[in-house]
């Protein structure tokens, strides 16, 4: 691991860029409101993005992707959502969730954004079910706030070239990035996205593609 702030920027840049040339601009999150990042969030843990959105495509079937419909009909709901895996600890992760975001600000995307980083943050994770990985995503991907999203492909990647060991704590992780990273969401937006890519399609877990791997001289 470089042993230096300057040189870890570099090298963190470097890849970025690296990456952004390789595969392009992910355009992620894909969503046609602020809220259905939200539920895309809740319902991505432990699963992969096609089951979520076939659970999300249901909600809309059903004219329920809408946190006050949602709490109103929480039966169908979690039904409908069963395509995500688990889906009664999923349903009842998005209606605890639904009921936050109607109880502490009706709902409101732009009232919501009048809160200051830390305090959404530690809102966020009071929220039954809610974990970091979680809480981070709706920050950084409904919300446009500059906090870098850590999943299971950050760490394979990172950890296989010697950064940090897999294992190491989520904020550590984080503010590894925040810190040697302009700060800006668009950057932690595309990074993130791009190491979901390369995880997906060559850092796989098991038999990783490392010879076509476009950061294999890194």
């Amino acid at each position: 691991m470089p042993k230096t702030k300057k040189i870890l920027a570099r090298r963190l840049t470097k890849i970025y860029n690296i990456l952004l040339k390789s595969h392009g601009s992910q355009h992620w999150w894909p969503a046609d409101t602020p809220f259905e990042i939200m539920t895309g969030a809740v319902l991505t843990q432990n699963t992969n993005w096609l089951n979520v959105s076939k659970a999300i495509n249901n909600l809309k079937a059903a004219g329920l992707l809408d946190p006050e419909k949602l709490l109103k009909n929480k039966r169908k709901a979690t039904r409908l959502v069963k395509p995500s895996g688990f889906y009664r600890l999923k349903g009842q992760r998005l209606l605890a969730f639904c009921e936050y975001y109607v109880t502490r600000y009706k709902a409101n995307i732009k009232q919501m954004k009048k809160r200051n980083l830390k305090s959404l943050r530690k809102e966020l994770l009071s929220i039954k079910g809610i974990g970091m990985e979680t809480a981070d995503s709706i920050l950084l991907y409904a919300l446009d706030r500059p906090i870098f999203v850590v999943d299971a492909y950050t760490r394979r990647i990172f950890s296989r070239h010697g950064y940090f060991d897999y294992d190491e704590p989520y904020d550590n992780i984080r503010l590894l990035f925040e810190h040697n990273l302009p700060r800006r969401s668009k950057i932690y937006n595309e990074f993130h996205a791009l190491l979901v890519k390369l995880g997906k399609t060559r850092c796989k877990k098991n038999e990783p593609l490392c010879n076509t791997c476009p950061l294999q001289h890194i």
